[in-house]
């Protein structure tokens, strides 16, 4: 089990604004302009240094949606939609940054295209 350090702990559960409430954030996206989907792996040292809980945190904290989950390969695989300003920062990130323990060798990004709605209301680990 990962710890929860306190930043991930801060992002693990957001406060939405009040105009939200009720909305989801799927309805914040709809406004945002052109939205994207792109399917992700990322190789390296990725499974076993919370990972995933860190990917999930940072995708709430961007304003995207979709989903993380390990592969029997050793490498973590997932998708993200939303506004493709966002969609990129999200790339980034998996790209560069990942969980404090991790080792990203390199990420892998597929079937990128631009969707008329979003598939998620939010952002999960999957098992």
């Amino acid at each position: 089990m990962c710890p929860l350090p306190l930043a991930a702990a801060a992002v693990a559960a957001p406060r939405a604004p009040r105009w939200l409430l009720g909305r989801g954030l799927a309805a914040a996206m709809s406004t945002a302009g052109p939205l994207k989907s792109v399917d992700y792996e990322v190789f390296g040292r990725v499974q076993g240094v919370c990972f995933r809980m860190y990917t999930e945190g940072e995708a709430k904290k961007i304003g995207v949606v979709g989903w993380v989950k390990n592969t029997s390969k050793g490498t973590v695989t997932g998708q993200v939609q939303g506004p493709e300003d966002k969609v990129n920062s999200m790339k980034s990130w998996l790209s560069k940054v990942g969980s404090p323990s991790s080792r990203i060798d390199r990420t892998n990004f597929s079937n990128e295209k631009t969707i008329s709605k979003l598939e998620y209301s939010d952002f999960s680990i999957r098992y």
